[in-house]
């Protein structure tokens, strides 16, 4: 719903809050309750993060989410977290994305949705149409995680670490993009890479500028993607995800900002849960 922990965990604060000073002997179903106040406080936290967003410096980049490797069981939790994904749902309004989250995520029918967000049930019926139309439009082929996805992920922080240019070619796709996110407050590229050519000579740059002998590198899951933490005296410094399709590497993220990498560091466990939230 929002593209941050950091945001999700103050509207869940907020509710919980809300929630604290309501008469349980008023509320019927108390689940249902819940989920109706979530998706509310969501909703008024998208709006009013949403100009936020427009003067960020730089390209946004949701909050990485360090997830198990097990999250990739589910396809359609994983790719809902994706980077890929989260950046669809951003070119969604606030009501779209709550309506698809809830829909086509999370299985609400569009009438339990239409008391969640406040709209009749066949204007739910619409936007969800429309979202829909808007997230298939525009969604990539996502491919969880992997070992053959982090079999290719090895292959490419091998071939950085040594130079090896032909290699790194081999591994990309030709029409590649690496986005970074450094939000203003660290060395990163503000406008999207495309090309192999052009990638493999910012990730070679970068290596050659960025990696001492004081620098290590683990692999890990982050969105129930492939990714790589680049550590400096043990501090996590560069998080590197990746989109692995055929092969070879679509889309590398790259997100430096430090305000989205100090919560980088705790496995956050992922389920869908029941999927009869509104039933007693």
């Amino acid at each position: 719903m929002l593209g941050s922990a950091a945001d999700a965990e103050d509207v869940l604060q907020e509710s919980y809050l809300r929630w604290s000073a309501v008469d349980r002997a008023t509320v019927e179903h108390p689940r249902a309750y819940l989920v109706r106040l979530v998706t509310r406080q969501s909703l008024n936290h998208l709006r009013a993060v949403r100009a936020r967003r427009e003067e960020y410096v730089g390209t946004w980049l949701p909050e990485p989410i360090r997830t198990a490797p097990e999250v990739s069981e589910d396809a359609i939790l994983a790719e809902s977290v994706s980077m890929a994904m989260m950046l669809v749902l951003e070119t969604l309004n606030p009501t779209e994305r709550a309506v698809f989250v809830l829909h086509d995520v999370f299985g609400y029918t569009h009438g339990e949705i239409a008391a969640s967000v406040g709209k009749a049930e066949t204007t739910v019926r619409q936007i969800a149409h429309r979202a829909r139309r808007h997230v298939h439009a525009r969604r990539r082929r996502f491919e969880p995680d992997s070992g053959a996805a982090r079999e290719v992920v090895e292959r490419f922080l091998l071939a950085t670490t040594t130079g090896q240019v032909q290699a790194l070619m081999d591994l990309m796709a030709p029409d590649v993009v690496q986005i970074s996110d450094g939000g203003g407050k660290r060395s990163a590229a503000r406008r999207p890479i495309t090309g192999r050519d052009d990638v493999v000579k910012f990730v070679l740059g970068v290596a050659r500028t960025s990696f001492t002998a004081r620098s290590s590198v683990e692999h890990a899951t982050y969105n129930g993607m492939p990714a790589a933490r680049c550590l400096t005296d043990g501090e996590l410094d560069w998080l590197l995800a990746f989109e692995v399709d055929e092969g070879r590497i679509t889309r590398l993220y790259v997100m430096r900002n430090p305000d989205k990498l100090h919560r980088a560091d705790a496995v956050r466990p992922l389920d869908r849960g029941d999927h009869q939230p509104w039933k007693p």
